[in-house]
This record gives C-alpha cells, sequence and structure tokens, in this order.
C-alpha cells in the first residue's frame, strides 16, 4: 500500500473518529433530554455502536478497499481525542439549542392548530348544535299550535263518527295503542 493512500487512510479515520464522537454527543444529549425509558437505552446502545462500526467499515472500505491496519486505530483515537478536546461541549451546547427549538417549533404548531382549525371547528360545532335545538323547539312549538289548531276539527269528526264508531267492535290492542297514544300525547303536549 501506497503512502498517500496510508495518509488518506488516516484522514478518514480522523474524520470517522470525530463523525464517532459527534454522534455519540447528539445521541448522549438527546437521551438526557428526551427521557427514553430505562430498557430502550441498552437497544439504543446496541443499535448506536452496530451503526458505527457499520460507518468505520465503510469509510475504511473507501478509503483503502477495507485493510485494517495500526494506524486505523491510531486515526480513530486521535479522532475521537481531537473532538472531545475541541468540539465536545459546542456539539453538546448545539444539540440542546436545536432541542429546544424544535420543541418551541412543535408548541408554535400546536397553538396555531388550536387557534386555526380546532377553535372554529369547536365553534361552528356549538353553532349547528344550537341551531338543531332552535329548530327542533320552533318544529315542537309548530307542531304544537298545529295541534291545538286541528283538536276542534277532530272532536267533530269523533262527533259525527259517532253513530258508525258505537256500532263497531274494536279490537282491545288497538283500544290499548290509541290509550297508551292519548297518555304520551299528554305528557308530551300538556300545559302542566
Amino acid at each position: 500500500m501506497s503512502p498517500q493512500i496510508q495518509w488518506i487512510t488516516l484522514l478518514w479515520m480522523l474524520f470517522s473518529g470525530a463523525a464517532l464522537g459527534v454522534a455519540y454527543d447528539s445521541y448522549r444529549v438527546l437521551s438526557g433530554q428526551l427521557h427514553f425509558p430505562k430498557w430502550t437505552l441498552h437497544v439504543l446502545d446496541v443499535l448506536y455502536w452496530s451503526a458505527a462500526a457499520l460507518f468505520v467499515f465503510r469509510m475504511l472500505y473507501i478509503s483503502n478497499y477495507g485493510q485494517l491496519r495500526f494506524y486505523v486505530f491510531v486515526g480513530l483515537f486521535i479522532g475521537v481525542w481531537l473532538y472531545f478536546l475541541i468540539l465536545s461541549v459546542t456539539t453538546q451546547r448545539f444539540v440542546v439549542m436545536l432541542i429546544r427549538t424544535v420543541r418551541y417549533v412543535i408548541d408554535v404548531i400546536k397553538r396555531l392548530f388550536r387557534a386555526l382549525v380546532w377553535a372554529p371547528i369547536r365553534a361552528i360545532l356549538k353553532l349547528l348544535k344550537w341551531i338543531a335545538v332552535m329548530l327542533g323547539s320552533l318544529l315542537m312549538f309548530l307542531l304544537h299550535v298545529i295541534l291545538r289548531c286541528l283538536t276542534p276539527f277532530w272532536k267533530l269528526l269523533q262527533w259525527m263518527l259517532r253513530p258508525i264508531t258505537s256500532r263497531l267492535k274494536m279490537p282491545e290492542w288497538f283500544r290499548k295503542f290509541l290509550t297508551a297514544a292519548a297518555e304520551l300525547w299528554k305528557r308530551w303536549f300538556s300545559k302542566e
């Protein structure tokens, strides 16, 4: 392997070590801020280290076709060490700021949704309910007025048909039905 490829591999490994440090700090801050359940932390750790191993071996394959040498580990170690020495605090602060920004944006979106979508829908539903109640009340009032107006005609019709109906034998079930209907009528439309 030529020295040029070795230097390129070393630089890629320095970059990979720094990238692993960024990913680790981001993961650590996210898990602390978002309060994952404790059992998921082990799963997330396994996922992080699996992704890190795949990333490093992919970078190694790109730089020198996957040849594993001592300077590869030295490059990874120096990359991680330099990252934690220089950029770790900045990355952590950036991730915390990013989490706060995302939470703020989500809160603003929730407020806008409540103000622009949910509140008008609730107002429309209340208005429709009020209209339905008013129309129902108006319909019941009109029905009551119409029935009050028709009562004299009904009594007149009964009086005129009494000679015919007195000779007809009414079935018992029909008599019970009429009695129940009259009771229901009194309960609904009586002034008491």
